[in-house]
């Protein structure tokens, strides 16, 4: 299973548990909640994680570093700043929220099965080798930080 390593777009993943959410809510019985209080909720959590998601991409932008998921080890400086201050991994957490905004919409609690689903994948085989090349490009900077600010919050 390692050749899934840094190989399957985080993108994608994401697109494919959005799918399932979908095709999970369309087997399972949904709760009843209004849907002026679904679609708020879904909304913050939607809206947050595009934030988190866009401010995440502003700051390695502005590293003039590598924001290419699948090579970190092009990465050129360690972000540290905006919302990597919070999460070592605020893209991959703007994703997750996106996905449990999704699940509110869909009011599904079969829905937030693939979430979980998406939350371990990324750990197995996306986080984990870029948690290895950045602690092999940055050493002890790396390990520092990863002791200070948590995978994912």
């Amino acid at each position: 299973m390692t050749g899934l390593q840094l190989k399957v777009p985080p993108d994608l993943v994401w697109i494919v548990a959005a799918t399932l959410m979908w095709l999970a809510s369309r087997w399972a019985p949904g709760i009843a909640v209004e849907t002026p209080i679904r679609i708020a909720l879904a909304g913050l959590l939607v809206g947050g994680g595009v934030a988190l998601i866009v401010a995440a991409r502003v700051a390695l932008n502005r590293a003039q570093t590598t924001w290419h998921p699948s090579r970190p080890d092009r990465a050129t400086q360690l972000v540290t700043g905006g919302p990597f201050r919070y999460s070592r991994n605020p893209t991959y957490l703007g994703m997750l929220l996106v996905l449990l905004g999704w699940a509110v919409l869909l009011a599904s609690p079969l829905a937030l099965v693939p979430a979980g689903l998406f939350v371990a994948y990324l750990n197995r085989f996306q986080i984990r080798p870029e948690e290895r090349a950045l602690s092999a490009l940055f050493g002890h900077e790396y390990d520092v930080y990863a002791g200070r600010v948590r995978r994912w919050l």
